[in-house]
């Protein structure tokens, strides 16, 4: 089922449970969707750029959120971490560090990378096999520990 087709009623029930941060996170997810859809590109949204955009809004609230903890903004950082949690429920399951350490050391052994002089082209194969499932700060680290 698409992402447009599942927050309509997600939507609806927020609206009826009177739950704001589902609400606030629903209709900023509607928001970004028709900006996307009216750019004026031209493309057919799809699966992958569904997943892209929830999970760049996942990453803008987890910044925000590390930032207002580091200020001691707790009230603020409670907004950041229930929204957060709302996204959450629309990205695929993310994979455990160790999966990614399997799938990150088999693309290493396949490309014949040697240190961290390949760590962009590691980079770039990990990320397109890892799409979706792990963030990019994650994969980075994992690629970085392996080539050295």
């Amino acid at each position: 089922m698409r992402l447009e087709e599942r927050i309509m009623p997600d939507l609806k029930t927020a609206m009826k449970a009177k739950d704001q941060p589902a609400l606030r996170t629903i209709r900023a997810i509607k928001a970004a969707i028709l900006i996307q859809k009216t750019d004026g590109s031209g493309t057919e949204m799809t699966e992958e750029m569904e997943i892209k955009l929830i999970q760049k809004m996942a990453k803008q609230r987890q910044d925000s959120m590390d930032i207002f903890v580091k200020q001691g903004r707790e009230d603020l950082a409670v907004t950041e971490r229930d929204e957060l949690e709302v996204l959450k429920k629309y990205l695929p399951e993310q994979l455990s560090e160790e999966k990614i350490k399997e799938i990150v050391n088999k693309i290493i052994t396949d490309s014949g990378a040697e240190g961290i002089k390949d760590m962009g082209r590691v980079m770039g194969l990990a990320s397109k096999e890892l799409a979706g499932k792990a963030d990019g700060k994650t994969i980075s680290g994992v690629v970085k520990a392996s080539l050295t």
